[in-house]
């Protein structure tokens, strides 16, 4: 319990940030209208890419013996991947939208 409370006080500023930018964050999206939720979204997720460069680069330095990191690494690689392609499907079907269709005679 000891070392959870070090952990806490050596780290106090990073956690307060973290914190205050899930408000802020929370906040942010809150007044944001829904129609433009899908093109915000869409984007923030394409982004979501720089976690899979960062979480591959994280396992490629990690010892072969350190199983949390291992693990870690890998789910934030699965994870960041589904949200990058989930983003841009719903880029895909937001721009089908507002493409003409195609006439089809009967």
């Amino acid at each position: 319990m000891e070392a959870i409370f070090d952990f806490f006080s050596a780290n106090y500023d990073m956690i307060t940030i973290v914190i205050l930018s899930i408000f802020l964050g929370i906040e942010v999206i809150s007044r944001v209208p829904s129609v433009l939720h899908t093109p915000l979204m869409s984007g923030a997720n394409a982004i979501h890419g720089v976690v899979v460069i960062g979480a591959i680069i994280v396992m490629g330095q990690a010892e072969s013996n350190d199983y949390l990191v291992l693990t870690l690494g890998f789910l934030a690689v699965i994870l960041g991947t589904l949200n990058v392609v989930g983003g841009f499907v719903v880029t895909d079907r937001m721009l089908e939208m507002f493409s003409k269709k195609k006439n089809t005679k009967k």
